[in-house]
């Protein structure tokens, strides 16, 4: 019951009481000793009220310290409730340290569930609700979702989580990130985003760039580099010795050994491709299908036929078949139909 609600009828209806009795029953006085002390007269109408008036004062009394009790639990649950949703919103942003106090035994057991676990809304979800910052982390994770670049500062989330991963991606690909700004700082960025990032690097900046920032070698990257040596709009020189530290960083097949020597075929030097998958081909046995290819397209074919001379008789038998039909004066068949 509101105790001003009750305040106003009980003074109501002892005001109502006191009336009735002084009107209808009685008008008289009386005088009384409590303990000695006497009390002067007075109506028995108050005298009808005033424990009444007792009672009513108690029953406050004790009606507000309940009432104060109760406001007390309830801003628990409403202490509760907010952190129910700051851990929804951690679980939503997948953080991965969470601990969120709840003083109420019902939301410990959500509370604890959500602290650890990760949540992915779906595509039906309202973004609307009666939660202001559940509506803006729901919109945040829909516009990362979608390939949008969004601010995640406010959220304080490490390098290392997935949103911040994936919307560092999209910011790389909606070009509000530059692959040098990623490279310069790779600390703070995803070791898959750094590699994304020195593809698109290694096809513009210069062998020094090139060079500095090779641990993050790909295959991608590398064709993409092999792919400028002498040739095209942002050409490079680069030494033999350069070419095979990078090949030397993966771990190539024959078939991409050649592809590297067919890329190669644009803009190097004859001399300089001979002599570089020659120096492959001695440090890496999968390699010498490559320089038997660079030796066959470049009509290299008294060295390639002592190469195959010397090898086993179940060995490089495409390239066999290809110099034995060059013997025969059959010149119309390209090395390329062999591989």
């Amino acid at each position: 019951m509101y105790i001003k609600r009750y305040t106003l009828a009980s003074l109501m209806l002892l005001g109502f009481i006191g009336w009735y009795v002084y009107t209808h029953i009685t008008k008289d006085t009386m005088g009384l000793e409590i303990y000695g002390i006497v009390i002067p007269p007075l109506h028995i109408a108050l005298l009808v009220v005033v424990p009444a008036i007792i009672l009513f004062i108690f029953s406050v009394f004790h009606m507000a310290f309940h009432s104060m009790v109760n406001n007390l639990k309830m801003r628990k649950y409403d202490k509760d409730y907010n952190e129910i949703t700051e851990s929804l919103v951690d679980a939503f942003l997948a953080k991965k340290e969470r601990k969120h106090l709840y003083r109420t035994e019902r939301y410990k057991l959500i509370g604890d569930i959500l602290d650890n676990s990760s949540l992915k809304p779906n595509a039906n979800i309202s973004k609307n609700t009666t939660n202001d910052k559940i509506n803006a982390v729901l919109r945040v994770l829909s516009d990362i979702e979608e390939g949008v670049s969004v601010d995640l500062r406010q959220y304080g989330l490490k390098p290392s989580n997935p949103l911040v991963i994936q919307n560092n991606r999209n910011k790389f690909r909606n070009g509000d990130l530059s692959a040098e700004e990623i490279l310069k700082d790779q600390s703070n960025y995803d070791e898959d985003l750094c590699k994304e990032a020195y593809v698109r690097y290694a096809k513009t900046y210069s062998v020094n760039g090139i060079m500095q920032h090779k641990s993050l070698m790909t295959k991608e990257a590398l064709f993409a580099i092999l792919e400028r040596v002498n040739h095209g709009e942002h050409s490079i020189e680069m030494s033999n010795e350069q070419i095979m530290e990078l090949f030397a960083l993966l771990d190539l097949n024959a078939k991409e050994y050649i592809e590297a020597s067919m890329i190669l075929a644009n803009g190097m030097e004859p001399d300089q491709r001979i002599k570089l998958f020659e120096a492959l081909s001695q440090k890496n046995e999968i390699a010498m299908e490559a320089y038997l290819y660079t030796l066959f397209d470049l009509e290299m074919l008294s060295v390639a036929h002592e190469i195959l001379e010397t090898s086993q008789e179940d060995e490089y038998l495409k390239f066999k078949a290809y110099a034995a039909l060059k013997e025969s004066h059959q010149n119309s068949f390209d090395i390329s139909l062999f591989l």
